[in-house]
């Protein structure tokens, strides 16, 4: 059998085996035992285990459950909610500015949280509820938060850029610090889009109380004292003191990323505590429950994800198909344009930890020989792999808003997030334009890379 149509057969025993309902976990650990029982000498069957643990026997990956943990202690806490309010009371006075307060909280939690889920459901348990209740529809309510929460897996500390760092044996540094600005980028398209669709509602709504109808929310006017401004800042201060203080951390020297991760591990801990009381067991119980929960789930996918690719890259698999995409003789730009829409497919169905371990040993080859920037094309990848959180069928996001808002209907969130898909487009073709965007950063701080 020809190393291409092994290779075929390998794909199709995949969907089949993720479309019949399995955890992808254990469907992609089937599928490469399965085929390295027939395609393999048998003792490799015996070298399993070690070749998980070999492949998992990073430093970069210890860092993935202590950032879990950081994330877990800030989302088991109030602090999403009392992020969201000081925000709000800051910016409500900015045209759209509970709706820039929402993106700015998901935005600011996500680099302290880095998981998108706990991004949604930290600040839509308490933004969505309150932009609900000042006009703004249910749609636009819950695209909000979950376009503002897929920078989760974009600003730092990202797991999924520990992954793809560990695929494509990239700097990890270099990668946390491309993705500041590609999601400043973003947070600032996800404002502007808010501060637009929030101007239109208002002026429907004006329009339609002038002619005799009801007097929306929208058009009621909010205060807050200077004193009730300050007052908001000592509680959200110090997990903006431990975010800075992560980062300064990380990129001074100071500490390696899975030491950073330690570090803020233990201050958010120690913070909640402080701050909110929260140190007596059963506060803690969720805390580690969510954490343990996670993070066997996800080292569990990258360690059958590790095996799954170890069989490609034995079998040939991975080689052969690098080796005809280069084949073919596509341009830079439609290569590049090819693999995106290819990742946009998987993201129908896969989560990002999968799509950029499967996917890695065949499209980073071919898209390093036609000279581009490894450390570019994650951002890019990142990007269309946030695009995967908020489109159906999966979209991970959509069902943490479904789950905060039982009553928003899935067809209003759905209808709610397009705009924000468009967005993310435009980002990708920006970048594509700017690619300073994401390089910048990186080559002022680390030097340009060789």
């Amino acid at each position: 059998m020809s190393e291409l149509a092994l290779g075929a057969l390998y794909g199709i025993a995949t969907l089949v085996v993720m479309f019949s309902g399995m955890p992808i976990a254990y469907a992609l650990g089937i599928v490469a035992t399965t085929f390295m029982y027939f395609f393999m000498p048998a003792s490799s069957l015996d070298t399993i285990t070690q070749n998980v643990y070999e492949e998992m026997a990073s430093i970069t990956l210890l860092s993935i459950p202590l950032f879990i943990l950081k994330g877990a202690a800030i989302g088991k806490s109030p602090a999403g909610k009392d992020l969201y309010s000081a925000i709000h009371t800051w910016l409500h006075k900015v045209p759209g500015g509970l709706g820039i307060a929402n993106v700015f909280a998901c935005a600011l939690f996500a680099a302290m949280a880095g998981s998108s889920p706990a991004t949604c459901s930290a600040i839509g348990s308490a933004g969505i509820p309150e932009m609900r209740k000042r006009g703004y529809s249910p749609g636009f309510a819950a695209g909000i938060i979950a376009a503002g929460g897929t920078l989760g897996i974009l600003l730092p500390p990202s797991i999924t850029m520990i992954l793809y760092a560990v695929a494509a044996e990239q700097s990890l540094g270099r990668l946390f610090l491309a993705g500041i600005g590609p999601g400043v980028l973003l947070v600032l398209l996800f404002a502007g889009y808010a501060v637009y669709r929030a101007r239109a509602e208002y002026r429907l709504a004006l329009a339609a109380y002038q002619n005799g109808g009801v007097k929306s929310a929208y058009l009621e006017d909010e205060h807050f004292t200077l004193r009730e401004k300050v007052e908001m800042l000592p509680r959200v201060l110090p997990f903006i003191v431990l975010l800075i203080g992560v980062m300064v951390a990380l990129y001074g020297g100071f500490a390696t990323p899975s030491e950073t991760a330690g570090l803020g591990a233990l201050l958010a801990l120690i913070l909640i505590a402080v701050v909110y009381g929260a140190w007596r067991p059963k506060d803690m119980s969720p805390i580690l429950s969510s954490t343990i929960r996670e993070s066997t789930m996800l080292l569990l996918i990258i360690g059958m994800s590790l095996l799954y690719s170890y069989v490609m890259s034995y079998l040939h698999i991975s080689q052969a198909a690098a080796s005809w995409v280069v084949g073919m003789h596509l341009s830079k730009w439609v290569l590049l344009a090819t693999i995106l829409v290819l990742v946009v497919v998987l993201g129908f169905f896969l989560p990002p930890v999968s799509i950029i371990l499967m996917t890695a040993p065949i499209i980073l080859p071919p898209l390093r020989e036609a000279g581009f920037d490894l450390v570019w094309f994650g951002i890019v990848m990142t990007v269309v792999m946030e695009m995967g959180l908020i489109h159906p069928p999966v979209g991970l996001n959509i069902f943490v808003i479904k789950n905060i808002a039982p009553d928003i209907p899935l067809k209003d969130v759905i209808w709610g997030v397009m705009p924000f898909l468009l967005l993310m487009v435009l980002a990708v073709i920006l970048l594509c334009v700017f690619p300073g965007i994401a390089t910048g950063l990186p080559d002022a701080i680390m030097g340009a890379k060789q």
